[in-house]
Parts: structure tokens; sequence; C-alpha cells
């Protein structure tokens, strides 16, 4: 396994004071494991953004903190703005390379579904990310989900049905579904849903269904 690197740098700013730091491009952070004291850091938001764009968020990251020290963690949390978008916090979990680990790892679907494709049907994912538990030096970065399987409305793809990396093992049910195609609706359908959104809507408190004018009632 490639490790990716990342620099960081000790932080002594708590609380609002971190602001300040955000403003010149920084990220605060923290990082912590078993046998790892706490330690608050900065991160260059552009060196991060640029990693989580190559790498993703399921990878072994060596943490290189003020030039000297080294340490291989994941990104345990990741907090972003609601409004602008921007990472905000991140927190670093430092692992040993010789002991397993557990964490979620993203699920790419990939591929194209004849129930989609040729009868018009709508892919439901139940989940977009996976528990496993390897090695760090086994941890991808992504699973694939090929949804070619997905030929008819009656199939489904399941934990069990997914080609997993070697030495990698699914922390999930096997019989878990992850993914299948529903039909699309009819017009009688359609037509239903649009009545009850119209006599639903009638019922909230605050909402007066407008009446006919006096003189289209006269007609």
């Amino acid at each position: 396994m490639d490790k990716i690197k990342l620099a960081a740098k000790t932080r002594t700013e708590r609380g609002r004071k971190t602001n300040k730091g955000r403003k010149e491009g920084m990220i605060p952070a923290v990082i912590y494991g078993k046998e790892e004291k706490p330690g608050s850091l900065w991160v260059d938001s552009l060196d991060f953004s640029r990693l989580l764009k190559k790498s993703g968020e399921s990878v072994i990251i060596d943490l290189n903190v003020d030039g000297k020290s080294d340490h291989n963690v994941l990104i345990h949390e990741l907090q972003t703005d609601p409004v602008s978008g921007k990472y905000v916090h991140i927190d670093f979990f430092q692992v040993k390379m010789n002991e397993k680990i557990e964490t979620e790892v993203e699920l790419i679907f990939i591929g194209e579904s004849a129930a989609v494709k040729e009868q018009g049907g709508v892919l439901v994912k139940n989940m977009d990310k996976i528990e496993i538990s390897c090695l760090p030096a086994d941890l991808p970065s992504h699973i694939d989900v090929d949804i070619s399987k997905l030929k008819t409305f009656e199939e489904h793809i399941a934990i069990k049905d997914i080609k997993l990396p070697a030495k990698v093992e699914v922390k999930v049910d096997a019989e878990t579904v992850v993914a299948l195609v529903t039909p699309p609706r009819t017009e009688e359908e359609l037509s239903g849903l649009s009545e009850k959104v119209e006599e639903d809507v009638t019922k909230v408190e605050g909402v007066v269904k407008p009446e006919a004018p006096a003189e289209e009632a006269k007609k």
C-alpha cells in the first residue's frame, strides 16, 4: 500500500481563537489513539482537499507533524460547515500497522443495469458505505458494486454478492441488501399521489384551500 503523506503542525489555539487560522486557510484538527497522547494540530486546507479528491476518506495517511514526527492515521471524523461546505475540523485516529482496524469504506456503484436502462426502473441504494475489518496496509480506498447484475425487478445485490479485496472482512450480515431496482410508477399511481398531496395540504394547520370566486360559484 502506498502511503498518502500529509503535513501538519502543532496547534495551541482553542475555541474562537481558531477562527484566525481558518481565515488563513488552515483546518483545526486533533490526533489521538490507543497509545497516542491527544494533540491539537493545524492542517493546510488546500493540501487536505487535494488528498480527499485523490484518495478519499478511507485511506491510511502518513501524518508528518512539525516536520519530524510521523503518524499512521485514519480520518475518524470530518466536520464541514453546513452552509459553505468547507472543512472546519478533523479527527485523526492513529493506528498500529500490525493490528486490525474496523472502519467504514465507501461503496462505488459501477456498470449499467438493464432493469434501469431498458425497463425504466429506479435504482435504489440501501447503503453508500460498508463497515469492514482488516490490517491498515490492506485497507481499500473504496469497494465496487457492479449493478449490471440487476437485469430484472426481482433481483437484488446483497453483501454476499460483492467482490471484496483480499484480506478484507465485512462486518455486516451477508444477506443485507445493498441495491435493487424498483419498477417505474404507473400513470394511475402518479395521479393518486398528486391527489393525496393536494388533500393533505388542506389539513395542515394554517393552510386554507382557496374557494372559487363568487362569480364562478354562481355559474
